[in-house]
């Protein structure tokens, strides 16, 4: 790893009370799963503020006790170590993004996602895709390493877990940079709106960024943003929905790998 992306490291999955609590400061690639819309955004939104009621079920379990095994695989056949590591983007401190495995090849960035699938898969899901996307700007990777493994009743359908290369797609990343800044402005509309305008806060209907990152309605949002929070933590982070998760996280221990 290089020290520029040390340098960006906030968290480690290995203390997950600690990596809870800096993923409730940002947008994840979780987050950005489902952004599609300006209607995905407001449920992005309410999901970040109040929990989807999801905590896991027997096929999440089953992929968090694969996920050791399928990453010595990779490790072993291409070389990209595994990775508990959450890490910020260079110009972004709250797009944050905790990819399965990590490799630096000359001056290149390669990354690795692991899943696992009860369905045979002919092309990467496009949510799973938009968490590759995302992992690849924020860590400024040039392509990641997609892996799969498909079961039946938890039992492994085949020898060896399937794999594909995705390279990076800057204009798919821009779209996502555009949405998940959108959806910073959702959260902080939402924790602010009972509080008394200030003169001149009046702010502009906010473009879901379809035009992408340098969209001058999304520019001036993030401007505002980190004015408002002086480049710290979102008035919307650690909210019950986050504090009851890291409650569950201290009464195991604090242990286990990203969710």
């Amino acid at each position: 790893m290089t020290p520029e992306l040390a340098a960006r490291i906030v968290a480690d999955s290995t203390d997950r009370v600690a990596w809870l609590r800096a993923r409730a400061r940002g947008i994840t690639a979780t987050d950005v799963a489902g952004l599609t819309s300006a209607r995905s955004i407001e449920t992005a939104a309410t999901a970040k503020l109040h929990g989807s009621g999801f905590s896991g079920n027997a096929y999440t379990e089953h992929g968090r006790r694969r996920e050791p095994e399928i990453a010595r695989w990779v490790a072993a056949t291409h070389g990209i170590l595994p990775s508990t590591a959450l890490f910020r983007a260079r110009e972004e401190a709250r797009h944050l993004a905790t990819p399965d495995g990590l490799a630096v090849v000359g001056d290149a960035v390669h990354l690795c996602e692991i899943k696992t699938t009860t369905k045979p898969w002919r092309s990467i899901p496009r949510n799973y895709l938009r968490q590759v996307w995302w992992q690849q700007y924020v860590l400024g990777a040039e392509r990641t390493l997609v892996v799969w493994e498909q079961h039946e009743d938890f039992v492994p359908v085949d020898d060896e877990p399937r794999s594909v290369w995705i390279d990076r797609d800057d204009v798919e990343i821009r779209k996502l940079v555009g949405m998940a800044d959108a959806l910073i402005d959702e959260l902080h509309r939402r924790t602010t709106r009972a509080r008394p305008a200030a003169p001149g806060d009046a702010r502009p209907p906010i473009d879901p960024g379809f035009g992408g990152a340098d969209s001058p309605a999304v520019a001036a949002a993030v401007a505002e943003h980190e004015f408002i929070s002086r480049g710290a933590v979102p008035e919307y982070a650690l909210t019950p929905a986050h504090e009851r998760e890291i409650r569950r996280a201290m009464a195991l221990g604090g242990g286990g790998s990203p969710a």
